[in-house]
């Protein structure tokens, strides 16, 4: 049998702390000297578990010894599972296609709910529906590079994905976009026609927009379906 790790005790103890209320968001983590002597393990152990909760996105850590020294609690949880997710793919155990099925299900799910408005608080609806708008006209410009390209298309889906109003399926999605990005500059840069590719994505992208602001869910769901799937099968079927 494996023994349980030193550090598992701080963990356990954060979330129950967090769970009750007992700390929260920007407060401060105890000194590592306090957390190991209260527990009875190493520093070592403590600073263990300070590091995984950093890859976690569940505390800051700052050097020094000022008022900003120690560990601070946030909650970044979009950018620790994205984390996850890259270097899962990176060793094959999660296929790309099963994540871009995935991101398909629930991107779908997010454009109908963006495009009705019934789960979203609405009074910021115009304000992000302007902001997509911008993000497409500045990917318009002929002299941006690919790498600021694909970084404006992820926030324009971000973007349209917030007004389903689920801050549970928004985090997931970041975490899948921020995952498969390296995966989709890879792919492009093997593409002969990016230019025209790059020209029908955006129609498509306006096309999808058109149909959140006009509040049409079937055709905003069938639109996007129908982007995601034509620019996966761009992809050389050996690396699907």
């Amino acid at each position: 049998m494996v023994a349980t790790p030193a550090y598992t005790v701080v963990l356990n103890w954060l979330e129950e702390q967090l769970r009750h209320g007992k700390i929260r968001v920007g407060d401060k983590l105890p000194a590592e000297r306090a957390l190991a002597e209260h527990f009875s393990i190493s520093r070592a152990s403590v600073r263990e578990a300070i590091r995984i909760l950093d890859a976690m996105g569940l505390v800051r850590s700052a050097t020094g010894s000022g008022p900003q020294a120690g560990a601070t609690v946030v909650s970044e949880p979009s950018a620790a599972l994205g984390w996850a997710l890259r270097m899962h793919i990176a060793t094959r155990a999660l296929p790309v296609k099963d994540v871009v099925t995935t991101r398909l299900m629930l991107e779908t799910q997010a454009a109908w709910d963006a495009a009705s408005g019934e789960n979203a608080d609405l009074s910021n609806r115009d304000d992000i529906l302007n902001q997509a708008r911008e993000l497409l006209d500045r990917m318009d410009d002929p002299e941006i590079s690919n790498e600021e390209f694909h970084t404006l298309d992820a926030q324009f889906h971000l973007l349209l994905t917030s007004l389903a109003g689920n801050v549970v399926l928004e985090t997931i999605m970041v975490s899948l976009r921020e995952a498969t990005i390296g995966y989709v500059q890879e792919t492009v840069a093997t593409l002969e026609d990016w230019p025209s590719i790059r020209t029908r994505l955006q129609t498509q992208h306006r096309e999808i927009l058109a149909a959140v602001t006009a509040r049409d869910g079937k055709q905003a769901t069938r639109m996007l379906r129908d982007h995601i799937n034509w620019f996966y099968s761009l992809v050389p079927r050996t690396e699907k």
